[in-house]
């Protein structure tokens, strides 16, 4: 029996559609506060990872405050990362190109919508979110099973010290 029961290993519905309903302003903000578009696939998979492992709790905070905590909570998160890497960023260097160069460059995709085109029999406008709001789940998943594995393991070590405590070693 759980006080808090575990994560669940897929998302649910209403994150889906959260991450579906601000994807495209997320990736906008990403890549405004990281220089372009070309970097925010750098940023914001990491925003939707910590609001996926935190969704429980923003849910319910947004039924009792009524108002927006997931999304308030997304934006403080991107902020945090996006800072995080701007300060991992090395040095611009000059670079001085020879001769001119044009191309058109691609617009910024993400892992998941690469990975969209693998899914049978969906229409790629809803895969994207299902996607990005799936990968974000998994990781954060990963990251609750391993931090409640940290958890017994602190709590066996305080176990075992609590038990040298009381019953001191007898040599033989």
């Amino acid at each position: 029996m759980y006080l808090v029961p575990p994560m669940d290993d897929e998302p649910p519905e209403d994150f889906v559609d959260f991450v579906a309903g601000h994807l495209d302003d997320l990736q906008r903000e990403a890549g405004r506060l990281t220089g372009g578009l070309e970097h925010a696939d750098e940023v914001y998979p990491d925003a939707l990872i910590d609001l996926a492992g935190h969704w429980r709790r923003l849910r319910l905070r947004n039924r009792l405050l009524r108002r927006d905590v997931p999304g308030a909570y997304l934006a403080e998160r991107l902020a945090a990362h996006a800072k995080q890497w701007r300060d991992s960023q090395v040095y611009e260097i000059e670079v001085v190109i020879l001769r001119p160069v044009t191309y058109h460059a691609a617009p910024a995709v993400s892992i998941a919508l690469r990975k969209a085109d693998l899914l049978p029999g969906t229409a790629r406008a809803q895969v994207r979110p299902l996607a990005e709001a799936a990968i974000a789940w998994s990781h954060a998943w990963r990251r609750a099973r391993w931090r409640r594995i940290e958890r017994v393991a602190a709590g066996c070590f305080v176990v075992f010290v609590a038990l040298l405590q009381v019953f001191p070693v007898v040599p033989y």
